[in-house]
């Protein structure tokens, strides 16, 4: 297994990690640890195609695994928010059937055609607006853990502001993924006309 291979597998190894440290809220600065996590993954998939385009080790195994080791990563995030109740369950629900449409295109291409599609533009820029939207959510869950332990007051203004710039990174967010979706199936009909 290559370089880029075993970073994209060390993300979906920090996922568990990541997800214990967002849910226990009786570690102090779990919203920290948490948040750490995410970025050390996050930029592991930045890394993995920095480095399998630059040594040209792209293989078929990448191409699969990277955006389903997104996939986990991103999906783990939102279930904990809904879980806290700081998501509203549409955004997940509309983020995790795109991703199960696309997912279901690429098993089919791979499976009866051999051919395994690699992420669009789109695909990347709707994973980099997810990356910043939990980036945001976590900084904006860490203010407010400090908010209860008395180092940060949050209220009035700055409490609304925080909430207001959840919703609309969500919003953000999930209007890429779906818009993304939509390109990915217009582009591989073929594959979806064959079944």
């Amino acid at each position: 297994m290559n370089l880029p291979n075993k970073l994209t597998v060390l993300r979906v190894i920090l996922v568990p990690f990541f997800v214990f440290f967002l849910l226990e809220s009786y570690i102090p600065h779990h919203n920290l640890i948490a948040l750490i996590i995410f970025a050390i993954a996050s930029y592991t998939d930045h890394l993995d195609g920095k480095i399998a385009r630059r040594d040209n080790l792209i293989t078929n195994f990448g191409k699969f695994m990277d955006p389903l080791a997104d996939k986990i990563l991103v999906i783990s995030a939102l279930i904990c928010f809904v879980a806290s109740g700081t998501v509203s369950p549409w955004f997940l629900i509309l983020i995790t059937f795109r991703e199960f449409a696309v997912t279901s295109i690429r098993l089919v291409a791979a499976g009866g055609k051999g051919k395994v599609i690699a992420a669009n533009i789109w695909g990347k820029a709707k994973t980099v607006s997810q990356i910043v939207a939990i980036i945001i959510i976590i900084l904006s869950a860490y203010i407010k853990e400090l908010s209860a332990m008395g180092l940060f007051p949050v209220e009035g203004v700055l409490g609304t502001a925080l909430y207001a710039t959840e919703i609309a990174v969500m919003v953000i967010c999930t209007a890429l993924t779906l818009f993304s979706g939509w390109i990915y199936i217009k582009d591989n009909l073929e594959f979806i006309k064959d079944c």
